[in-house]
């Protein structure tokens, strides 16, 4: 398996993703083998560093970085020579199985969509952050930002790619999926939230359990927690502020010390036709590490392909 990585993208660029390219080379099987995009002369410079070999890595040299605050398709189009556009040049092509990026999130998610397209019959792709459970388990919460505009059908496909990955990434035989809403009953929340809950009830594609409140999030009631981008996003934001301040204080424990996004890497783009992963833009080489092992874990799994065939089995009301 070759796996793609933006050397240039994340606030600790370059030093950061390179050491955390050298830690995956470690954990990798020999067969697979990292794809480094970013300018040669600094990635050689940071192995020396490192005493890396750079006969470990492969190395494409790209001329142009695409910035945090730089509007997405504008960069993507005005810097074809940037690390992000010539990884998905090669993705594209087939020179590379996965790629991932610690860099702009915006950036990612359109060169995803322009270069491998969306799965037909995906509505709009996600992305999702993983919840530790008090159980020592795991739910996912999906989206996190990617659609803070959501309509129903699109979050009822939201539950399917979310099933689909705690499957087949996660384990999980058969996911429980959960809507986000402020009470348990039916008749709750929103007109989004009723809409999309009447959508879900009747699904026959994935296992609903119905509602679920905020306050519940870690108390092990649901595999796949469905809400809307804006959401979702307001949600990790402040889980991840409250680790911040906990760790400030002295007060992780075993389990607290799950909420470290550092654990889990990134998140891949649920509903593209390929393996694409998307870091946190503060990625310590810890976090670049765990970033490459999940494009890998997911690119195992098959989880575009499997999404393929669950949409094909869709009725047409959620599916176009």
């Amino acid at each position: 398996m070759k796996i793609g990585l933006d050397v240039m993208g994340g606030d600790f660029a370059p030093g950061a993703t390179v050491a955390g390219a050298i830690l995956a080379r470690k954990e990798l099987s020999p067969s697979d083998q990292i794809v480094l995009f970013g300018d040669k002369e600094i990635i050689l410079s940071e192995l020396a560093r490192l005493e890396a070999d750079p006969a470990d890595f492969s190395i494409v040299h790209t001329s142009e970085v695409i910035g945090m605050g730089e509007h997405p398709t504008h960069a993507i189009i005005r810097k074809p020579d940037s690390s992000i556009s010539i990884g998905f040049k090669y993705l594209k092509h087939k020179k590379i199985d996965t790629f991932a990026s610690a860099g702009s999130s915006g950036a990612m998610l359109v060169g995803a969509i322009y270069s491998v397209n969306n799965i037909q019959g995906v509505i709009r792709p996600c992305t999702s952050a993983v919840l530790p459970q008090e159980n020592s388990g795991l739910s996912l919460l999906l989206d996190v930002g990617t659609n803070p505009d959501a309509k129903p059908d699109v979050m009822y496909q939201f539950g399917l790619l979310g099933s689909i990955m705690a499957k087949n990434v996660y384990k999980i035989n058969i996911p429980r999926v959960a809507l986000l809403n402020i009470g348990h009953e039916e008749g709750k929340g929103n007109l989004l939230s009723q809409a999309t809950f009447q959508l879900m009830k009747e699904s026959k594609d994935f296992n609903f359990i119905g509602n679920i409140e905020s306050r519940d999030l870690f108390r092990n009631k649901a595999d796949v927690i469905v809400c809307d981008g804006f959401t979702g996003n307001i949600v990790l934001k402040n889980i991840e502020g409250m680790f911040r301040i906990m760790m400030k204080r002295g007060l992780i424990d075993d389990y607290f010390s799950r909420f470290n996004y550092e654990n889990y890497g990134g998140t891949p783009i649920l509903g593209i036709n390929s393996t694409v992963v998307v870091g946190h833009g503060i990625s310590n080489d810890k976090a670049i590490k765990n970033m490459l092992i999940l494009a890998r874990d997911v690119n195992q799994a098959k989880l575009s392909q499997k999404i393929k065939l669950a949409l094909a089995r869709m009725p047409a009301v959620v599916r176009d």
